[in-house]
Order: C-alpha cells, then sequence, then structure tokens
C-alpha cells in the first residue's frame, strides 16, 4: 500500500478497481488494515476506488497538534491532486460524510458527485453522537454502551433474548489489535476534538452537485430524522432510508447496489 506526501503529513492510501474515479473516505478510527473494508465490498467492480487512512488514524501521520474538519478536507483533495485526479465522485461515510461535506462545499469542482451515509451536518442542523464524550471507554465497555445506540433494535431485551448475536456483536465490536502503537490514542483523540466542531448547516446550500443522502432506520449515532433535514438543506439530494442501523450498509442488501445506481446514473 502506497504513501503520499499532502501537506504536513504522508497519507496511507490504497486503490482497486476500474471504472469512473471514487474516492471513499471512513468513519471514526477507520484504518485501512482493519477487514473487512471498503475494498472487499462491491465497489472497486464498478469503480477504479480510492480510499485512505485519515489523519491520526491507522498508519497515515499522527500530528499532536489539533487538527480542524476543513483540514481534514485538505487532505483530501491534497490526496486527489498527489494521485492526478482532479475530480472524482465521492461516498462518505459518518465522520467520512461529515469531510466529504467540507470538501464538497470547499472545492466544488472536485465532486462530481456525492453520497453522505450516516452522517450529520452538525450545529443547528444537529449532531451525530458525542464520542468525544465515552473516550474513556474502552474494549468491551465501550462496545456494550454503543451496541443500542448504533442500532436502536439492539437494546437490552434483545440482547438478553439473541445472547449469543450479542455476544459476537460485543466480541467484534472490541477488537482494537493497534490500539496500543505509538500515537495511536493521541491521533483518535485529534479527530474527536475535530468531530466534535463539524458544522455545515449555514453552508449546505453550496453542495451543488448530485447527491444521495444515506440513512439507517434505526440508527442512534446518525438519527434518520437529523439526516432527513441535512437532506432538506442540501439542493438536488435525495434521501434513502436502509433497513439498518449506522452499519446499515451491512445490514440492508439494497444499499450499496442503490449508491452505485446513483453514482452511475443508472435507474433503479
Amino acid at each position: 500500500m502506497p504513501f503520499a506526501k499532502v501537506g504536513d503529513i504522508e497519507i496511507h492510501y490504497d486503490r482497486h478497481g476500474q471504472g469512473p474515479r471514487l474516492l471513499f473516505i471512513s468513519g471514526t478510527g477507520g484504518d485501512l488494515r482493519m477487514k473487512p473494508n471498503v475494498f472487499d465490498g462491491p465497489l472497486p467492480k464498478h469503480f477504479d476506488t480510492l480510499a485512505y487512512d485519515q489523519r491520526g488514524l491507522g498508519q497515515t501521520t499522527k500530528p499532536d497538534c489539533p487538527y480542524s474538519m476543513a483540514q481534514y478536507a485538505e487532505d483530501a483533495a491534497g490526496l486527489m491532486h498527489a494521485i492526478g485526479w482532479g475530480s472524482a465522485m465521492v461516498i462518505g461515510v459518518s465522520f467520512g460524510g461529515m469531510v466529504a461535506q467540507e470538501l464538497a462545499i470547499n472545492h466544488p469542482h472536485m465532486v462530481e458527485g456525492l453520497v453522505l451515509c450516516c452522517t450529520t451536518p452538525g450545529g443547528e442542523g444537529g449532531a451525530s453522537f458525542p464520542f468525544h464524550t465515552i473516550e474513556h471507554l474502552k474494549g468491551e465497555e465501550r462496545a456494550r454502551h454503543m451496541i443500542p445506540i448504533s442500532d436502536t433494535r439492539h437494546d437490552g431485551a434483545w440482547a438478553k433474548a439473541n445472547p449469543a448475536a450479542y455476544d459476537a456483536m460485543v466480541s467484534f465490536a472490541s477488537l482494537d489489535p493497534y490500539a496500543d502503537e505509538p500515537g495511536t490514542a493521541i491521533g483518535r483523540h485529534r479527530q474527536l476534538e475535530a468531530r466534535a466542531k463539524h458544522d455545515t448547516w449555514d453552508r449546505l446550500d453550496q453542495i451543488r452537485c448530485p447527491t444521495l443522502v444515506c440513512a439507517g432506520r434505526y440508527d442512534g449515532i446518525a438519527p434518520p430524522a437529523t439526516v432527513a433535514k441535512m437532506a432538506n438543506r442540501i439542493r438536488s439530494s435525495e434521501l434513502r432510508l436502509f433497513e439498518g442501523g449506522h452499519l446499515f450498509m451491512l445490514q440492508d442488501r439494497e444499499a450499496f447496489p442503490a449508491m452505485i445506481r446513483f453514482l452511475k446514473g443508472d435507474q433503479p
């Protein structure tokens, strides 16, 4: 997997597939070494797909200084320039959707089409779950706290009725093989600091490209009502709700095909 020098950092990225150019921006704590990742899904079968570790995460540089959401967008733009892309379609998931909003607002000529998944505008439009307030929770404790928020169907009664499935979720959500790497804790902390200040609400009307806004019906991290408010604020946007929580792309088999059809301009 290659690296690109972008501003003050070295960005670790990967690229697979053929077709129209697609930049995929991942969520909080995203690390390309964690499997499965975007390259294990259907996108590379349809697009020349570029994904990367954002600043402070994975194998990308982790400077110990304040980060901003605008800076994350500049990282994305810089990476595109570094590999020779003047523009691309963009999918942003959760925190990556916040970055994608900034990218589409600040560099409209670089975003040909936009898919925003399980993300929010912040500010008066409403924010996603405040992860910075539970930064002290680790491992299973954090997993048990977040499972019923990530998918509101998975409450205490569900966990009691489905102990094997619940235990598997806790085990999966607790997995953090790179937590002890140098710089990991501070990089994640700096990302959460930037995330807490995310606010594009008053600038969403500056997004001019075709936009698909997606949400899981049972998402407590990016609530569907908040996502719908964001969609209503973006010109020429389309809202789709899917059967699932914050991970609806893995829960609803129609999610990825719908995004692919939208970006390719195909009819359902």
